[in-house]
């Protein structure tokens, strides 16, 4: 692909449906750019807390911020180029709560865990796993920058319902979750899962029936059928880093080993994944490719 510049923003439509991270390019691109006004129109927004982290940022550096109308329209005035405008400064990156969301989950069905880094005002939609947690009977302590996790003494996790609509990217350590609640979870968004690096839905049901839990798709919603001791087995990532920690978060308890193929896979987003799970006390080894 060779692309030349320079970038002349103009009125354009945008199909938000598959995923927000289209819209927050643009966003970026054209307050930098836009000399002259411009709008970007959205319809059928996806992941609406993306979208305020993006804005978050730029605003974080200076960028000049679009008037935004409910998220379906971003008009850029377009008095000047914002590149001169943007500020040098320090900025913290936040603790990422998508990986986090694995480890959690880890905490809630294997034994207690403290997740430091993580904070609680984020606008992360990925946040919303503590919500999910709750609803699961986990019990959860929050200060300023940490998240402790465990599951309470002599009691079972249990069966929930959850939007997953506009944080898709829990699906598998919520499914991990449920395999380990008695009863019927009952997860909305699944529709949002099939443009991913798998098509994940199709994905989490095939490798975690192998585990002995049943999931069923019904349009948009899934139901995972849990219980207390899903079996281990030899599943297989589909090249999905997601996939590969959710199957790895769910053999943790499961009976029997748990053979996870193409586990490498976790490089895309949290490279030191099974580093740090055995730095937890999981008993973890690994044979070239395979975990």
């Amino acid at each position: 692909v060779t692309i030349q510049g320079p970038l002349h923003p103009k009125d354009i439509v945008i199909d938000g449906s598959l995923s927000s991270q289209f819209l927050t390019g643009m966003l970026f691109a054209y307050s930098a750019s836009a000399t002259e006004p411009a709008e970007i129109t959205v319809r059928n927004l996806s992941s609406r807390p993306y979208i305020d982290l993006t804005l978050a940022v730029m605003e974080a550096f200076g960028l000049p911020l679009p008037v935004n109308t409910n998220y379906t329209h971003f008009y850029f005035p377009g008095a000047a180029a914002a590149i001169s405008q943007a500020q040098r400064r320090i900025y913290q990156v936040e603790g990422d709560w998508s990986g986090a969301a694995f480890l959690l989950v880890a905490g809630a069905i294997a034994g207690e865990l403290t997740i430091e880094g993580l904070m609680e005002d984020s606008v992360q939609a990925d946040k919303a796993i503590l919500a999910a947690l709750r609803l699961s009977g986990a019990e959860l302590s929050i200060s300023k920058n940490q998240v402790r996790v465990a599951r309470p003494m002599g009691t079972k996790l249990t069966g929930f319902e959850f939007d997953a609509t506009d944080c898709p990217d829990l699906f598998p350590p919520l499914v991990a979750l449920a395999a380990y609640a008695h009863g019927v979870t009952t997860i909305k968004g699944a529709t949002r899962l099939t443009h991913k690096e798998s098509n994940r839905a199709q994905t989490l049901q095939e490798e975690f029936s192998k585990m002995g839990i049943g999931i069923a798709l019904q349009g948009d919603i899934m139901k995972i059928t849990g219980n207390s001791a899903p079996r281990g087995s030899i599943v297989h990532s589909h090249n999905d880093h997601r996939i590969a920690m959710a199957c790895t978060v769910a053999g943790l308890s499961a009976t029997g080993d748990t053979i996870i193929d193409e586990a490498q896979v976790v490089g895309k987003s949290y490279p030191h994944f099974y580093e740090d799970l055995i730095f937890a006390g999981a008993r973890l080894s690994q044979q070239g490719p395979v975990f």
